[in-house]
């Protein structure tokens, strides 16, 4: 499959996603010394206007964040860049290839009840996501779209950040973050101060979306599921549904747990709610399963502390209890446990390729794996 724009170094053997940025494809070196899949990310052109024919013009804001960022970033759990492809007016990203991402690992064992996700996978994940948020925010990068469906999982088991699409560098920034991005973080990880209109914010809007994907991990279904609207970039109403749905578990945010409440632009709509205080019910949810180890609700409750200045921190949390006085988890959980996850499924992708040169790999139609773990 050959698709515009990328060079003769990689072979694409399918499609992954797509979005507003543009589209993902697995590709395969064409190196015979090298023969390994990476991720290609292929940007779409901006236009001058909406119009349908409007001139393409160049490359979107968040595209060069993202190659900026990911140019300066190494980590062993952030997805690392390998190559920036200039090519037939197009810009290309090539990243390290992952089987798998969080939000499938979900998926999958979401379709049986019964089937929880292990306890030592989870810790494993939940580590190594801490730990490469920790190096982010060590260096001066906030995320801010942290989410399932962008934490990448190899097929031993390795977490890897991705998509900086969104991500900032907090030092010196140019311009306050919200002149220039006014709606961060999907709407179901998106901190309480962002719901109450916060201009500004600090890297603990991470560490929220953390508690979060934790929460989602053993629910296997979001924590705080609100209703999902169109968002306007110059209106932003208050996400009252949202709110609700965190009040609903974690109680009534009052001036006395968080001093600076009455400061956000939306604190009058918290007055607006029939029932006018609740208590913090996060304890009896967890403990709905019994096996669950107690030291991860004072960890849960740690990420998802209303005031954000109380909220631990990523360095904080990778030295928590749940995981220094744990030895049963690595960081490669699949491999070491024999756990064999269905990799994610690749599609061919029609648009990038001229009327009857359609194939189907061999990738595309192989069966999915069973899982083998305990």
């Amino acid at each position: 499959m050959n698709i515009q724009g990328l060079t003769k170094d990689y072979q694409v053997v399918g499609f992954i996603s797509s979005g507003t940025y543009g589209k993902v494809y697995k590709a395969i070196s064409t190196n015979k010394n090298e023969k390994r899949y990476f991720a290609i990310k292929k940007f779409k052109a901006e236009a001058r206007n909406a119009a349908p024919n409007a001139q393409q013009t160049g490359i979107s804001q968040s595209t060069i964040r993202e190659m900026m960022l990911c140019r300066e970033i190494q980590h062993e759990n952030v997805v690392k860049l390998i190559q920036i492809l200039l090519k037939d007016g197009t810009i290309s990203m090539v990243f390290e290839y992952a089987e798998h991402d969080l939000l499938q690992l979900i998926h999958f064992h979401g379709r049986t009840r019964t089937r929880k996700i292990p306890p030592f996978i989870i810790k494993s994940i939940l580590w190594q996501l801490l730990n490469g948020l920790a190096y982010l925010h060590e260096n001066w990068v906030i995320h801010r779209d942290l989410k399932p469906a962008n934490i990448m999982i190899t097929a031993a088991g390795k977490v890897k950040i991705g998509d900086l699409g969104l991500g900032r560098l907090i030092r010196d920034p140019l311009l306050p973050f919200y002149s220039s991005d006014r709606v961060v973080v999907t709407i179901w990880y998106r901190a309480p101060e962002l719901l109450l209109g916060a201009r500004d914010y600090t890297p603990a809007i991470d560490i929220w979306a953390i508690g979060c994907i934790y929460g989602e991990i053993l629910a296997l279904t979001p924590l705080f599921k609100g209703e999902v609207k169109m968002e306007s970039k110059k209106v932003i109403p208050f996400q009252r549904t949202q709110m609700l749905r965190i009040m609903e578990i974690l109680g009534t945010p009052t001036v006395e747990r968080w001093p600076d409440l009455k400061d956000y632009p939306d604190y009058d709509q918290l007055s607006t709610f029939e029932v006018k205080y609740w208590n913090n019910l996060l304890p009896q949810w967890y403990r709905t399963d019994k096996t669950r180890d107690p030291k991860g609700l004072d960890l849960l409750m740690k990420l998802l502390v209303y005031d954000p200045k109380k909220r631990i921190t990523a360095k904080e949390a990778i030295q928590h209890p749940f995981f220094t006085e744990d030895s049963n988890w690595s960081t490669t959980p699949f491999s070491d446990h024999g756990v064999q996850y269905p990799e994610r499924r690749i599609l061919p992708d029609d648009s990038d390729l001229p009327p009857g040169k359609r194939p189907l790999t061999s990738t595309m139609r192989q069966e999915p794996k069973r899982f083998k773990g305990n």
